[in-house]
């Protein structure tokens, strides 16, 4: 087993297991006045993606399920920073630089699709979610606090699924995202 699997094999159940949390903890920066405006249409896209109906890999996949999601929560606070380096000063909670770091790992496994995956992340700030525009969600002070609490909802609702910690998985996932990224 490689090293970059290795890693993969013990970061993945963490982040996991910490998926709601990561989740409402980015979806507060939402409303960080100091955060830029273009960082939060990140932030924002990339929580929005959670509630995807047809996201990359269905939530009901075994082992992959959310994991997706929580790739994209990284790599959109990856590209929040570098569109807006500003917002590193910012993040008080240090959580876009915490996760912008983590995607480092998603870059490494994914190798050559994760071009295609950061492509995927930057689209998504044109996205919806419950017939609420990312835009939406940014602007306005009263879609956004729904939304946050939506998120809150989300997040007491998610049951951490399980994770086979088996270099198979890793290829799974690898197979998945080779085959559904745009």
């Amino acid at each position: 087993m490689n090293e970059v699997t290795e890693k993969c094999l013990d970061a993945f159940p963490k982040w996991l297991a910490t998926l709601a949390d990561d989740a409402v903890g980015l979806a507060s920066l939402l409303s960080a006045e100091s955060i830029p405006e273009s960082a939060r249409r990140y932030v924002a896209g990339a929580i929005s993606y959670l509630y995807k109906s047809l996201d990359l890999i269905p939530d009901g996949i075994e082992d992959l399920g959310f994991l997706d999601d929580a790739f994209v929560l990284r790599v959109a606070a990856r590209i929040a920073l570098t569109e807006a380096p500003e917002a590193k000063e910012a993040d008080i909670r240090g959580m876009l630089v915490k996760f912008a770091s983590e995607a480092e790992l998603i870059e490494k496994v994914l190798e050559g699709d994760y071009a295609r995956l950061e492509s995927y992340v930057r689209n998504l700030k044109k996205s919806a979610a419950r017939g609420r525009s990312v835009d939406e969600i940014v602007t306005d002070s009263a879609v956004r606090a729904e939304f946050v609490r939506e998120v809150g909802g989300w997040a007491k609702s998610y049951t951490t699924p399980a994770f086979t910690r088996d270099e198979k998985t890793i290829i799974k996932l690898k197979s998945f995202l080779g085959s559904k990224l745009p």
